[in-house]
């Protein structure tokens, strides 16, 4: 099964991957998302969405990319600093220009986390100028 977005068509199960040995940098405590020395929520969404974009990376029409919409994310078990976790995601579907996966990731202990993200297909022109204008700059 394929489904179009933007004139592209992109395949049920598409994979892809993202990996990282975590550091200090990546947990909680640096994060500020809490005060253990354990690979942080926000890092491995991050990882999670790497492996979003690593799936439709060469896919997309040129001038188009992919902004993420929603997440959906169980963290299920630590990962300790220097212990590689790795992310993937599955196509799951696509509804119009809504890009959906399911994304798990893993360490050497078994699963750490389970869900699904979202992403929206954009024109990067279009989406900057929109984004962009002097009523949503910052600052």
């Amino acid at each position: 099964m394929t489904v179009s977005v933007l004139a592209v068509e992109l395949p049920a199960g598409l994979r892809g991957e993202a990996s990282l040995v975590v550091t200090e940098a990546d947990t909680a405590r640096s994060l500020g998302s809490g005060t253990v020395d354990v690979l942080g929520t926000p890092r491995l969404l991050a990882l999670c969405e790497q492996a979003t974009c690593s799936a439709l990376e060469g896919r997309l029409p040129d001038g188009s990319s992919t902004v993420g919409m929603r997440v959906q994310i169980d963290h299920l078990q630590p990962t300790p600093v220097g212990v590689q976790v790795t992310a993937e995601a599955v196509l799951d579907k696509v509804e119009g220009r809504r890009v959906m996966f399911t994304v798990s990731a893993s360490d050497p202990g078994g699963i750490v986390a389970a869900g699904r993200v979202t992403r929206a297909v954009v024109d990067l022109e279009r989406f900057m100028s929109r984004c962009c204008t002097a009523d949503n700059s910052p600052g």
